[in-house]
């Protein structure tokens, strides 16, 4: 039986078995929850974010080093931005028509909700631009400041490649550290289909069918919405620019979304995810190791979806109007919040209390779909790793265009 397979039967059976004991006794799901679901998922979890960092480190720096040009670098860098970017707005846009189409929020009761959410302040966007600048790259390593980690492998690849032979026996040491990072990779994803049981299982069976019940039309307009995205904007970029069939890639893809899916975090799917896209897709390993990383950090479609849909709805149950300008605020708000925001489960909702504040709506409104997001949250972080393979298989594909341009 292939791994996919193996992974996808531990997530129904899961679902299946969380649900059974949500409906039938909250006591009997307590103790399985508590010596099963729980240690299965955290031990899978802990795995892959052992290798989270020096997966980053070891494949941006040589992802860069194997760019070799600092043109090329800048070249692939700017498309790979770009393409984040422009499918970001694209995912807000299709959340918010789809918002005001449906209007999930209109004529409900919930407003009288008493559940309460901390809001965070927005930190200013030059802050967070001087923050990418490592004072400590130890540091930002050992806390897991992936920003930094980025910037600071990127120096160290550009410095290999223009050092060439100099440097050549540190380069030899950092594809070995990657080599042995993707062989833990594929020794650790052998306990997937356990890990994703206890994950799903713990989700399914702690909220239950009354959180779905309460809140279908807001999670209807969210997985449409991320739906849409998949096949509208990711498909035509992929068929388009990419010149693969979209088929071929969710398909060759789905082990990695699984994975995200259970686990519900871009960082902790990223060794995952690389592996999947070099293997299955043909990205060449040094685009890959590039673009993926970079992607999981700053690209957040699924996220931005939520967002969207989120600041709609809580506003139709508040009964406040948003104006144009408002619109304009949460798009650009959400876009320039994703940047630099961890990839880890629930980091979604820390972001709408920005996009909330922004647009003088109650952060306390994020209690209305907090009971259902950990659901919603492994749907769009599927989505999100899958915006960043698609972003490398049309980068891998304009670069070989430019390959025979240079040719």
């Amino acid at each position: 039986m292939k791994l996919t397979t193996k992974i996808i039967l531990g997530l129904i059976l899961g679902g299946t078995i969380g649900l059974i004991l949500n409906l039938t006794s909250q006591s009997l799901f307590n103790l399985f929850n508590t010596w099963i679901f729980v240690p299965l998922g955290s031990i899978f979890l802990n795995f892959i974010k052992m290798l989270v960092v020096p997966i980053v480190f070891f494949s941006l720096t040589l992802g860069t080093a194997g760019l070799g040009d600092p043109k090329k670098l800048g070249r692939i860098g700017g498309k790979t931005i770009s393409f984040f970017l422009v499918t970001t707005t694209f995912a807000l846009l299709i959340g918010l028509s789809l918002a005001y189409i449906i209007q999930p929020g209109q004529g409900s009761a919930l407003g009288t909700s008493d559940a309460v959410f901390e809001a965070t302040e927005a930190p200013p966007v030059a802050e967070t631009l001087l923050n990418i600048i490592p004072s400590n790259p130890i540091q930002a390593m050992a806390e897991g400041n992936m920003l930094q980690i980025i910037l600071f492998s990127i120096f160290i690849g550009l410095a290999l490649a223009v050092l060439g032979d100099k440097t050549k026996g540190i380069l030899n040491l950092v594809e070995q550290g990657n080599e042995i990072m993707m062989y833990l990779v594929g020794l650790i994803m052998k306990f997937a289909p356990y890990g994703t049981f206890g994950l799903i299982a713990t989700a399914v069976g702690s909220q239950g069918i009354d959180a779905i019940r309460a809140m279908w039309m807001y999670m209807i307009v969210v997985v449409l919405a991320l739906f849409i995205h998949a096949i509208v904007t990711y498909g035509t970029a992929i068929k388009v620019l990419g010149k693969m069939n979209p088929i071929s890639f969710f398909k060759g893809f789905m082990p990695a979304m699984v994975v995200a899916f259970s686990t519900s975090s871009s960082s902790a799917t990223l060794p995952v995810s690389m592996k999947t896209a070099q293997n299955n897709l043909k990205v060449p390993e040094k685009i890959s190791s590039f673009v993926q990383p970079l992607g999981a950090t700053i690209n957040m479609d699924g996220t931005g979806i939520m967002q969207g849909v989120a600041t709609v709805f809580i506003a139709q149950v508040y009964g406040l109007d948003l104006s144009f300008a408002d619109l304009i605020t949460v798009v650009l708000t959400a876009v320039l919040a994703s940047i630099g925001t961890a990839g880890v489960p629930g980091v979604g909702l820390i972001m709408l209390a920005m996009v909330l504040s922004a647009v003088g709506l109650p952060p306390e409104g994020i209690g209305l779909i907090i009971g259902i997001d950990r659901l919603l949250d492994m749907t769009r972080t599927a989505l999100n790793i899958t915006g960043d393979a698609a972003c490398a298989v049309v980068v891998s594909e304009s670069e070989k265009k430019h390959d025979k341009v240079l040719g």
